[in-house]
């Protein structure tokens, strides 16, 4: 059984690569030297470290979200494939620069091919959600101990792990909502059509 198909490797690059362009600007250092940040000005299009962060904080939730869902749906012996929501992305990335601070899409998906149980429906519905929120908690367990254990952290790698925690938070709540085509929905129509 092959865990990822070269098309599945090639929609998670092309994913991520767009997720960095999306959220480059959400990114921006903030320098007090105004020759610099003029200069950071002039170039409105592409922000190379806001990329760059963009790429370390925000596709890894996401990728690692929907692995939840795809190899939990595998142990359930289902075949399962990872794909990049071409138009959502494309979409999100136009408005980007249309309507800017405003970001709503759905950058990937996993389609199973064979029909699962109630039960194993919602409880692949919640391998994504529950990801993230594994994540989030193993990153605050980490910042209490490190407060505990007095360990000097870096500034930069304070607000990488406290960005990390913020979104892995907002992927669960969000996931979580019982709205249809969201997660939640799933998880709670698999539960109530497993027990009625």
């Amino acid at each position: 059984m092959v865990l990822l198909t070269l098309m599945e490797i090639f929609d998670i690059i092309f994913m991520t690569l767009v997720i960095g362009l999306i959220f480059m600007n959400f990114f921006k250092p903030k320098i007090k030297n105004t020759s610099v940040m003029a200069m950071l000005q002039k170039n409105k299009f592409f922000n190379k470290q806001g990329f760059i962060n963009a790429i370390i904080v925000i596709a890894p939730a996401i990728i690692l979200h929907e692995f939840g869902h795809k190899f939990v749906a595998m142990a359930f012996g289902l075949t399962a494939s990872f794909h990049a929501a071409y138009t959502w992305l494309i979409l999100a990335l136009i408005l980007r620069f249309i309507i800017p601070g405003f970001v709503f899409l759905v950058p990937a998906y996993v389609s199973i091919s064979a029909a699962a149980t109630p039960i194993q429906h919602s409880i692949i519905a919640f391998a994504g959600p529950a990801v993230n929120i594994l994540i989030f908690a193993s990153v605050a367990f980490y910042l209490i101990y490190a407060k505990h254990k007095k360990m000097q952290i870096k500034a930069k790698t304070m607000v990488f792990l406290l960005l990390i925690k913020k979104i892995n938070l907002f992927l669960f709540i969000f996931n979580m909502l019982p709205i249809p085509g969201f997660d939640g929905f799933h998880v709670f129509s698999g539960l109530i059509n497993a027990i009625f």
